[in-house]
């Protein structure tokens, strides 16, 4: 990885949350935003720009094409198209698995051979697309997964029991969507079983973890019904892979990756899993001895995957 190069693929909300975070954090030397809208893209790097003398660090930003990917040590897909009115959720997956091929296909044909991150929904879906339809090796393609279901996770835990953040560690796994759930029996907070810990506070009980879920489960629906939609916590999310890949870090992060037989679930399908990630992109996926409660639901999950994913057309 010579040079620290990223192609933003989708100029919205996401796309555009994740461009601001990665300038303000001095992430990379190049940034390249493509749009379907032009003006748009341009638009966005003018501003961009016109903040340069205020960064961290000297980057070169700019609107480009798919021709730009060539040299990308990153591609960072975040387009998609929402529901229809009375449009179901098959025929909407096929609609954007359609503009998710269009996409990697144009990428590919640039000559690029870095790695490519998605984080349009429903992700774990897409990102399997993108793989199939780029030709790169499972390592090389990675969905944002979980990660930011994980995030939402550790805010909650830390509010409940007023420990930094930072030292909750805690994973959601399994489909971003409905069927995720938390990986209790591996959630510590510092060296400490979260278990442990629930026990030696009086104002806090077991029934508080289940209700975290919940709001962890229907937090984009809780947003979007104030705000319209979420962007500002995935754009840093995205960061946060870009700088374990950027920085070969060998990080376990939560994201979309390929099952190829590490659980015993589903195997030819994207989910979220907790994986090492460095300069090759996926080093491996880290295999956790789950509970049997846990393993149920990893299995519920991936079959609802697989499901959707028999049902499209490829």
């Amino acid at each position: 990885m010579t040079k620290q190069k990223v192609v933003i693929i989708g100029t919205g909300f996401v796309g555009m949350s994740y461009a601001y975070a990665l300038v303000n954090q001095g992430t990379v030397e190049e940034l390249v935003l493509i749009d379907i809208n032009k003006d748009k893209a341009e638009g966005e790097a003018m501003d961009l720009n016109h903040g340069l003398a205020l960064a961290s660090r000297k980057m070169s930003i700019k609107a480009g094409d798919y021709l730009d990917c060539e040299d990308a040590s990153l591609v960072v897909i975040t387009a998609g198209v929402n529901q229809k009115p009375l449009e179901t959720r098959i025929d909407l997956l096929n609609r954007n698995s359609a503009i998710m091929k269009s996409i990697v296909r144009q990428v590919m044909d640039s000559g690029f051979h870095g790695i490519l991150l998605v984080a349009s929904n429903p992700v774990d879906i897409l990102t399997y697309v993108a793989w199939k339809e780029s030709g790169l090796p499972t390592n090389k393609v990675i969905g944002s997964g979980t990660l930011l279901d994980t995030a939402r996770l550790r805010y909650e835990i830390s509010k409940l029991i007023q420990i930094d953040a930072r030292n909750i560690h805690a994973y959601i796994l399994g489909e971003h969507g409905d069927s995720e759930f938390v990986c209790w029996s591996k959630a510590y907070v510092g060296v400490k079983p979260i278990g442990d810990v629930i026990e030696t506070l009086d104002e806090v009980g077991f029934d508080d973890l289940d209700k975290i879920y919940l709001k962890v489960r229907d937090a984009a629906q809780e947003i979007i019904k104030r705000k319209g939609a979420t962007y500002y916590a995935i754009g840093m999310a995205l960061v946060r892979i870009t700088d374990a890949i950027f920085n070969n870090e060998n990080s376990i992060i939560p994201l979309s990756v390929y099952n190829g037989g590490t659980y015993a679930i589903e195997s030819d399908l994207y989910i979220g899993l907790p994986a090492v990630v460095n300069r090759e992109g996926i080093d491996h996926v880290v295999k956790l001895k789950l509970s049997e409660d846990e393993q149920e639901k990893l299995v519920a999950s991936a079959t609802i995957l697989k499901a959707n994913l028999n049902k499209m057309t490829f």
